[in-house]
């Protein structure tokens, strides 16, 4: 493998900060057969580390196509009792997620979107109570990129092959910090650190909404629910274990309450949705619900988002992130939501991180939707945040605080 040292180091990162596995713990990898390599590093990592075990789902992006193609929607749908079971004696037995990304973009843009529906909703369906496991920080996950030949030349389809390659390569490495001659762990933590300092400023705050506008034509009106709480950073367990669940990651993350979100949103940049690029759209709300929306590209696949389950109109999450943030500063967009979200400020539509309100992860759901909270079995970023974007955050008396301006933060 070419710059083994970098995929060596980028392996250590992710088995020891971004998942931080403990000792005895078993660990479960979820990838695509592609990056067996790359694997193989992080299971030698994570034993290494004293995991207890690890097990590795793989996938395979042509045969999951096929899948698609060839089966039926009842088949799709047909999800055996047995994959809800394996996945609840990983809770039970204290399991963290380590999740590996490196898919090509778009590459289900000629399936039945109805198939892709039909299986998404039996799938989310069978395993819904079971989601509170990483979005309640019950046990530690984490996801993280590696190029492929495929998304390379999707993000960059002017240049040959192996300098696509190479380009996307250097630039996950950059942006997760990773280099020859750095500690990376000490990069993170002076890092988590920095976002830390900002989600302070914003709680002490309190704010009760924040207010959007950009040169796009976003106007935009985001209730926070009562007692919220901004989290940038890691994430810590139950049990005291600190992770790192997204890398990169540059946001600070809250969460809106449910019917207090009006106004129109327009997406920055695409939103990849089941292997679909979605592109120039924009969503108008009103009560908290997404009572219209357009876009030029793939608007079919949007309303299916939207219409997934009843929760899936309302928004879950609202995230900052500064324009100067070293992925937008790359000036690449990586058609990868776990890279692009943190290039601009960027909204979710859906299942909210209950982390985000006061006692919320010892809340069951109805207490959650009681506190103003969204409900729903799926969480979609979409970006929206531009180089001229301003915030203001309205305090309980109506007065506006400056938050962002031309894109960064002021304070």
């Amino acid at each position: 493998m070419r710059k083994q040292k970098l995929y060596e180091k980028l392996a250590r990162l992710a088995v020891r900060r971004g998942v931080n596995v403990q000792p005895g713990q078993p660990l479960v990898i979820r990838a695509d057969v592609r990056d067996h390599l790359f694997i193989e590093m992080c299971v030698k990592e994570a034993y290494e580390a004293g995991a207890g075990s690890v097990s590795v789902d793989w996938r395979s992006q042509p045969v999951t196509k096929m899948d698609y193609t060839y089966q039926t929607e009842e088949t799709l749908a047909d999800i055996g009792h047995w994959v809800y079971d394996r996945e609840k004696g990983r809770h039970e037995a204290g399991a963290c997620y380590l999740s590996v990304v490196s898919d090509m973009p778009g590459a289900l843009k000629d399936i039945d979107a109805s198939k892709i529906h039909a299986y998404q909703k039996a799938y989310y369906g069978l395993m819904a109570d079971l989601q509170k496991y990483t979005m309640n920080n019950e046990g530690q996950w984490s996801v993280i990129g590696v190029p492929s030949m495929d998304w390379a030349k999707a993000v960059f389809p002017d240049l040959p092959e192996e300098e696509a390659f190479e380009k996307l390569e250097d630039a996950i490495f950059a942006v997760t910090r990773v280099s020859e001659d750095n500690d990376p762990a000490a990069d993170w933590q002076a890092h988590d650190d920095d976002l830390i300092s900002h989600a302070e400023k914003l709680n002490a705050y309190a704010f009760k909404e924040l207010h959007f506008t950009s040169e796009l034509g976003t106007d935009l009106h985001v209730g926070l629910v009562k007692n919220h709480i901004w989290v940038g950073g890691g994430c810590t367990t139950p049990a005291g274990v600190y992770f790192d669940p997204n890398m990169p990651t540059e946001e600070i993350f809250c969460m809106p309450e449910k019917t207090k979100v009006s106004g129109t949103v327009y997406a920055s940049k695409p939103l990849s949705y089941n292997g679909i690029l979605i592109d120039g759209f924009h969503l108008v709300f009103k009560d908290g619900k997404v009572i219209s929306h357009g876009a030029e590209k793939e608007e079919e696949a949007l309303g299916a988002l939207l219409d997934f389950d009843e929760g899936s109109r309302y928004l879950g999450e609202v995230a900052l992130v500064p324009y100067d943030s070293p992925v937008s500063q790359s000036g690449i967009l990586f058609l990868n939501t776990l890279y692009d979200e943190n290039a601009a400020c960027h909204l979710a539509l859906g299942r909210p991180y209950p982390e985000n309100l006061q006692g919320g992860t010892e809340m069951s759901e109805e207490e959650l939707e009681a506190h103003g909270a969204n409900s729903s079995s799926q969480h979609h970023d979409f970006m929206f945040g531009t180089a001229e974007m301003n915030i203001d955050g309205i305090c309980e008396d109506g007065t506006a605080v400056p938050v962002f301006r031309h894109g960064n933060f002021v304070f």
